[in-house]
């Protein structure tokens, strides 16, 4: 009982920080390991998954009731993460991540380091490309981030708001919101895979989303009331915490 309410707990508060800036995996994804270390790791990343798809997915509903955003770009990208990270999970198969793993870290401290060097940086809303290579661009987007969610994983929604932010000239907000929806795609695409091959915890799940439901709710609220410059400030931390922890993963530092 204590260990299935510690889980919900985590649960709530991943679908607040994801909800917000993405990066509700790094809360989530550890309590689980935490709580069952015997388990088999495609079983609590497939019940992580379970739990999380439907966090993303409120989110994401409420951000297009407040927030435009360009469908005619975003459901060709949604499409194509979902396609990526079918075959980003094939090709964890097949390739081992071990060099995503050491990479990862380094990735990130760049991400960090450019967005607090342009402080400027996604605080205006101003895309910077017509329908077509929006729409284009956008895909690519989906289709390399979806691919990497499918392999390996941690900061997928924080990647989609970084590019949505550098390549596309979204503000954090917007960025925020349209990386709902991709995140959205990539959670359901591994879902299904593992919800295939038995691998998710049906019971413990359907707690963990109710509750992290309610979390995203509550961050979305957060990220609507006080835009994007609440948004980049939360995205700076999770970045931030993101990169100790994958360091830590990596080399034990």
């Amino acid at each position: 009982m204590a260990e299935s309410l510690l889980i919900v707990l985590a649960a709530g508060l991943a679908g607040f920080v994801d909800a917000i800036s993405g990066g509700g995996g790094l809360i989530l994804v550890p309590a689980l390991f935490a709580v069952f270390p015997g388990a088999s790791p495609a079983t609590l990343f497939g019940t992580n998954k379970a739990a999380a798809v439907w966090g993303t997915a409120w989110a994401a509903a409420q951000f297009a009731r407040r927030v435009q955003l360009p469908w005619g770009a975003l459901l060709p990208a949604a499409l194509a993460a979902l396609l990526g990270a079918f075959v980003g999970a094939w090709a964890v198969t097949q390739v081992p991540p071990d060099g995503f793993r050491r990479a990862l870290p380094f990735v990130l401290g760049a991400v960090l380091l450019y967005t607090l060097w342009r402080k400027d940086l996604g605080r205006t809303h101003a895309p910077r490309h017509g329908p077509r290579a929006q729409a284009a661009i956008a895909s690519a987007i989906g289709a390399t981030i979806g691919f990497y969610d499918g392999f390996f994983g941690p900061g997928t929604g924080s990647f989609f708001v970084f590019l949505f932010v550098r390549v596309l000239g979204f503000d954090f907000l917007h960025a925020s919101a349209s990386a709902k929806l991709l995140n959205t795609a990539t959670n359901a695409s591994a879902l299904l895979l593992f919800g295939l091959q038995g691998h998710v915890w049906w019971h413990l799940a359907l707690l963990m989303a109710a509750a992290n439901v309610v979390g995203s709710f509550a961050g979305t609220r957060l990220a609507l009331r006080h835009g994007a410059g609440f948004v980049r400030a939360v995205f700076v931390l999770v970045v931030g915490a993101l990169i100790l922890k994958t360091a830590w993963d990596a080399f034990g530092v």
